[in-house]
């Protein structure tokens, strides 16, 4: 950040907004200020979405995309509070997502009952701070940076579930935003802990669609020529680890991989449709299915070493529990065990592999703390530029259709056919970063509704 020009600071902001006298904490902020002074736009705050996404040095990465109309701005990065460096929170988990498979019987959904029930418990040990991890507050936040600046209005930049922090702050703060543009947007009336049930469907076919891929490179991975095959043998590695984990070696550690874990790290790779990472989910793929046939220990390739650190260490636990932190604490979910597992049996059969995933229990079943707020309702219009791929399999395109339409002064800008989540500088399109520093630059939305070729 220091060579892209980055000044970075801390802001002092109250824990509890309603006791503005009382605790309080910090949140780190950076800036790259602007150098075109005659033709200054103002701010643009940036969030990279999670939730509980670091976002303080995505100030350096913008600028860049923005080129020359990057000169007219003060970018800004902010740490949402309890994330990266604003008065982290950690639950200590054993593990850096909660995400997992429900697994193949009852006796598999119960063990990740009392996993997540575990999750939330370590939450609740973390002391009390758990009723202000959430967006409103975050919210709330963004508005004291933008008084710091000195900004009567601020314009804003959001990734993922940084559209529904954006979409949030413009219901809470009206009139106090410039230019924003929301990437790969979430519907806010849908927004919850069990939000991974609407990406269900664009997960199969992306999944499909990197089926077809690795079959015409069964050369290379031995997963089958054909899209049948390569998804037989998936379901194969699925099956097979369900009745023994498979062991993956990466440097000194072993990892014992089981069915709850398999199907999530499926899903944690078919986000990018780009040539490189197809071919490092292939060779995930391939090694666990190695690891599936032959029973002996498989060294994994490098990619997936780093995700099984991730997912079956510690390593990454801040990670996940502010994420967590934040779900629960937004809107409720059902305390049940038995909705979910009702859930994940009516799902089997036209969704074996991702239904027992997204219906799966959570932390927020067993969540220690309910939510303070009421869910934000969107009932003030704002103009926004929303861009949306059609095959999001993270936040799926519906979700990016429905904000439209609950913010009729927005426009949408469309890539027909990526199935790829987070575009404006990430996706390599040059009519997307092109249309929307466009609008950064003038201030002026286009007309109607545009689309943009793969």
């Amino acid at each position: 950040m220091e060579r892209a020009g980055a000044r970075c600071a801390t802001i002092t902001v109250p824990l509890d907004y309603t006791d503005p006298g009382g605790r309080t904490l910090t949140l780190a902020v950076s800036r790259i200020k602007a150098t075109d002074t005659a033709h200054r736009a103002g701010a643009l705050l940036v969030n990279n979405g999670g939730p509980g996404g670091p976002s303080l040095g995505l100030a350096a990465d913008i600028r860049e995309v923005m080129k020359d109309v990057g000169k007219r701005y003060d970018v800004i990065g902010m740490d949402p509070r309890f994330v990266g460096r604003s008065t982290p929170l950690d639950c200590h988990w054993p593990t850096g997502t909660w995400l997992r498979s429900a697994g193949s019987d009852r006796k598999g959904f119960d063990r990740q009952a009392a996993f997540q029930r575990d999750l939330a418990e370590r939450c609740g040990r973390a002391g009390d701070v758990l009723p202000y991890v959430t967006t409103r507050d975050t919210a709330r936040d963004m508005d004291v940076v933008r008084a710091v600046l000195g900004e009567r209005r601020i314009s804003y930049l959001g990734y993922s579930y940084g559209t529904y922090l954006g979409t949030v702050y413009t219901q809470m703060f009206p009139g106090r935003t410039d230019r924003v543009v929301l990437d790969g947007a979430l519907d806010p009336r849908a927004y919850n802990p069990r939000l991974l049930t609407t990406a269900i469907d664009a997960n199969e076919r992306a999944l499909e669609h990197w089926a077809d891929w690795t079959a015409r490179r069964d050369a290379r991975y031995g997963l089958g020529g054909t899209r049948a095959q390569v998804l037989a043998a998936v379901d194969d590695t699925v099956r097979t680890a369900a009745r023994r984990p498979l062991a993956l070696r990466a440097g000194d550690r072993t990892y014992r991989v089981d069915d709850t874990v398999v199907p999530s790290l499926l899903f944690g790779a078919l986000a990018d449709d780009r040539d490189p990472n197809r071919a490092a989910l292939a060779g995930s793929v391939a090694a666990l299915h190695r690891a599936a046939r032959g029973g002996d220990t498989v060294e994994a390739p490098e990619q997936l070493a780093d995700i099984l650190a991730a997912t079956l260490s510690g390593a990454a636990s801040a990670a996940g529990s502010v994420q967590a932190a934040i779900l629960c604490g937004d809107v409720a979910a059902p305390r049940d065990p038995e909705t979910y597992r009702r859930a994940v049996e009516d799902s089997r059969a036209a969704h074996p592999l991702f239904g027992p995933l997204a219906h799966n229990t959570n932390p927020c079943a067993f969540w220690p703390r309910p939510p303070r707020e009421r869910p934000t309702e969107v009932r003030t219009d704002a103009r926004a530029l929303i861009v949306a791929a059609t095959g999001d399999p993270r936040t799926p395109y519906a979700g990016s259709q429905a904000l439209h339409g609950l913010l009729p002064s927005s426009r949408l800008l469309t890539v027909e056919g990526a199935e790829h989540h987070g575009l404006y500088g990430e996706y390599g399109n040059a009519c997307v970063d092109g249309r929307v520093n466009a609008y950064l630059a003038t201030g002026r939305l286009p007309a109607t509704d545009g689309t943009c070729p793969k």
